[in-house]
């Protein structure tokens, strides 16, 4: 009897089944051994790559080690995308490129001012009669800061753009000058500079007699304060920014906290040091004020009016070889001007205005002016500091000054006059004065009569960059000496600027001679010995000259402004 077969399962399907076990074991082994491979090789590249790698202790780790290990691996055959590094931005790169923009005028020149609470300015001119003890300040900031209008009685001036504007009212006459400047932005991020419109001469006016330092020196606190919480502040720290005093650095640098010590300490304030101050006598041994010049009696309206004044100037008949207007300084040991005015009395060339407290024809612009223009040469020693205003009168009358001291015109305006002295005026130094080894009258007269003539005609072509236009009007091609400041503070940061984004720095920089680097030509960076070092010899703190720079300002504030009075 045949036994049947497994139901469903023929005997030719059996025999066939029963050949194919062993091939379906090894299938199953060499599954189960491809997914442990694939465990593992899935642990090794999915888990440990991302593991943190223990560093070598002996291998300081830095920010480049780091950078290198959290690279990518390379994707091997494929080709690798290599990603160019970025250069570094600057929060005034926009500004910068402005100046590329060929169709904007005013690219690389705009000018951001500051919206000062009024407490800063205006408030001060709301109580002009507090600005001086002496003077009714009052009418001196009227007319944008120019003061009353001045008479052409004995036709010494123009029929207009003549004022009585007293010698220490820049701050006003600047800023309004500026509400006319004609690349203002509200955007700092196009901003060349940044005005602050800080009336920082009439603040410390204030508080100069009868006031403890805390007073004098509140506003300058309250000032640094606000812009240090502005966001323009952040741009550069500071180092972008500029505000005008119409005073002498010395006011604005007291040394000590002592109650009888003089001024206030504005420029010594760590956020001041990093901003540009302009004012009309620098210090020759600190790199954040600049010199910019005295407020003159002529403030045009138009260039006709500049170009009508140098025709008339060049024509004059000057009938004296030289001139000084001034007082003696016996109180100062070192003064020269006793042996001046000394030299002008044995002179039949020399004319001489003398000046005293009270009535003096020294307190009538028109004497002034009368003088000078007749005169070939004026004679300009130091006053109560290295600076007068009276070098800047004359001047604008086309006589050729004289100086007996570097810090009195060369080492100070180097923005507004040439660096070669000699193109347009004469130096005598004091020594020889004081010694009395030089007579003015015969060192005058060996100038041959050509060189008088070409130093006269530059000295006139100079007048457009000495005075500060009418701030109600607009010049039309000339520069004034408020466009010549404001252009060198835009070349002075831009410069800043790019030296930043270049990396380069000044790590041989010396500050106490600042001087010199004044005197430096365009791309020259190193200063080295130079013929007027004796003349700026840099005095240990609180010695004899620190002390004479302070006593000098307290004697020219008292002189100054009594002979406005």
């Amino acid at each position: 009897m045949r036994r049947r077969p497994v139901a469903g399962v023929l005997p030719d399907q059996m025999e066939k089944s029963n050949t194919k076990n062993p091939h379906s074991r090894l299938c199953f082994l060499a599954s189960l051994s491809a997914f442990f491979w694939f465990l593992l090789l899935y642990f090794h590249f999915a888990v440990l790559r991302h593991q943190p790698t223990a560093p070598d202790p002996a291998v300081p780790i830095t920010f480049q080690s780091q950078q290198q290990h959290q690279q990518p691996r390379k994707n091997l055959g494929f080709p690798e995308r290599v990603s160019e590094p970025k250069e570094p931005t600057f929060p005034f790169d926009r500004a910068l490129r402005t100046a590329d923009n060929k169709s904007d005028s005013c690219g690389g020149r705009y000018i951001f001012v500051h919206d000062l609470p009024s407490r800063f300015n205006e408030d001060m001119l709301k109580h002009c009669r507090s600005l001086s003890l002496w003077t009714n300040m009052c009418k001196f900031t009227t007319n944008a800061g120019l003061g009353p209008p001045l008479e052409n009685v004995n036709g010494v001036f123009s029929d207009t753009g003549w004022y009585a504007t007293n010698q220490f009212a820049v701050d006003v006459i600047f800023s309004n000058r500026m509400k006319q400047y004609q690349c203002l932005t509200r955007d700092p991020s196009v901003a060349a500079a940044f005005f602050v419109p800080f009336y920082a001469g009439f603040d410390i006016a204030r508080y100069l007699w009868g006031y403890n330092i805390s007073m004098r020196d509140a506003a300058s606190l309250d000032l640094v304060n606000w812009l240090m919480n502005r966001p323009e502040w952040k741009i550069m720290n500071g180092r972008d920014h500029f505000l005008v005093a119409g005073r002498i650095t010395w006011d604005f640098r007291r040394l000590t906290e002592e109650e009888s010590d003089w001024g206030n300490k504005l420029l010594f304030l760590p956020a001041a040091k990093n901003m540009s101050m302009l004012v009309v006598e620098s210090s020759p041994w600190n790199a954040n004020d600049f010199g910019i010049p005295y407020p003159t009696y002529f403030h045009p309206a138009k260039d006709d009016d500049v170009f009508i004044w140098q025709e008339r100037m060049r024509r004059l008949e000057r009938k004296w070889l030289f001139s000084f207007a001034g007082a003696p300084r016996p109180d100062n040991l070192k003064s020269i001007r006793g042996q001046i005015i000394e030299q002008c009395r044995r002179s039949k060339v020399g004319k001489l205005l003398e000046c005293d407290f009270g009535e003096s024809k020294c307190h009538s612009p028109s004497s002034i002016m009368q003088m000078f223009q007749g005169s070939l040469f004026c004679l300009q020693p130091q006053g109560d500091s290295y600076t007068r205003r009276s070098a800047f009168d004359s001047m604008l009358a086309g006589c050729i000054p004289v100086f007996f001291h570097p810090g009195s015109a060369y080492t100070q305006y180097t923005w507004h006059l040439p660096k070669n002295y000699t193109k347009y005026s004469v130096f005598i130094q004091e020594d020889d004065i004081r010694k009395r080894n030089v007579s003015i009258e015969e060192r005058l007269r060996q100038i041959p009569e050509e060189e008088v003539r070409i130093m006269r005609e530059e000295v006139i072509s100079l007048i457009p960059r000495l005075v500060y236009a009418d701030p109600r009007s607009k010049l039309e091609t000339l520069k004034d000496a408020f466009d010549v400041s404001v252009q060198a503070v835009i070349d002075k940061v831009t410069n800043l600027r790019k030296d930043i984004i270049e990396g380069h720095t000044d790590e041989n920089f010396i500050e106490e001679n600042s001087w010199k680097y004044a005197l430096l030509d365009e791309g020259q960076r190193e200063v080295g010995p130079h013929e007027w070092d004796p003349f700026f010899s840099k005095p240990k703190p609180g010695g004899d000259s620190d002390d004479l720079s302070a006593e000098a300002a307290k004697n020219s504030w008292k002189n100054e402004q009594r002979n406005q009075s």
